[in-house]
């Protein structure tokens, strides 16, 4: 938990008090690797914060998986669409390693929001910060080639690439893993 309350002090000023409500609230969850946290169909009960580890989100297709996300150690993950809404999931979040998370509830962050300064805060600055990797991916998607998207992640995002499966790299930029190991051995 240590994690946690040094990134919130660190990006939001969080007073002692305010610490004590929210961390409240928290409930830690050790997840193993490739452990599914929310199927399609089911509604998102958690907003999370990575300590440790990966997840990754996608949606499953007849002939394969769609990602479209990848989330580190020190960030915030949810099916956040399903999240705010209390709706049905239309994707997955699984766990790509082993995966530490420090979890908490729609009505737990809904006290939080109403008991705490910071509370508010907090909430809008995970939204804006989900808000833009996924504004930023659309417009990749739709703009940059494959090869571009591909060497952009070389640059902006490389735990990708050093820490991920290639055939989730190349679902997640949108070509096949054979696509890949074609612009792959182009650049090398």
């Amino acid at each position: 938990m240590e994690q946690i309350k040094a990134y919130f002090e660190s990006n939001f000023q969080m007073s002692e008090a305010d610490w004590t409500i929210f961390s409240s609230k928290l409930n830690r969850c050790n997840c193993s690797k490739k452990e599914i946290l929310l199927e399609v169909g089911k509604t998102e009960k958690y907003l999370s914060f990575i300590e440790n580890g990966i997840v990754r989100l996608y949606v499953p297709k007849e002939d394969g998986e769609l990602t479209f996300a990848f989330v580190f150690q020190g960030g915030f993950v949810s099916a956040y669409d399903s999240f705010l809404t209390q709706s049905p999931s239309t994707y997955v979040v699984e766990t790509v390693t082993d995966t530490v998370l420090w979890r908490l509830t729609y009505q737990d962050l809904q006290t939080v929001y109403k008991e705490t300064d910071i509370g508010n805060f907090i909430g809008r600055k995970a939204s804006e910060e989900l808000f833009l990797k996924k504004s930023q991916r659309e417009l990749s998607l739709l703009q940059d080639s494959a090869e571009e998207r591909y060497l952009k992640l070389f640059t902006e995002r490389p735990e990708i690439i050093q820490q991920i499966p290639l055939k989730y790299v190349a679902s997640y930029i949108g070509i096949t893993p054979q696509a890949l190991s074609r612009i792959r051995s182009r650049i090398s």
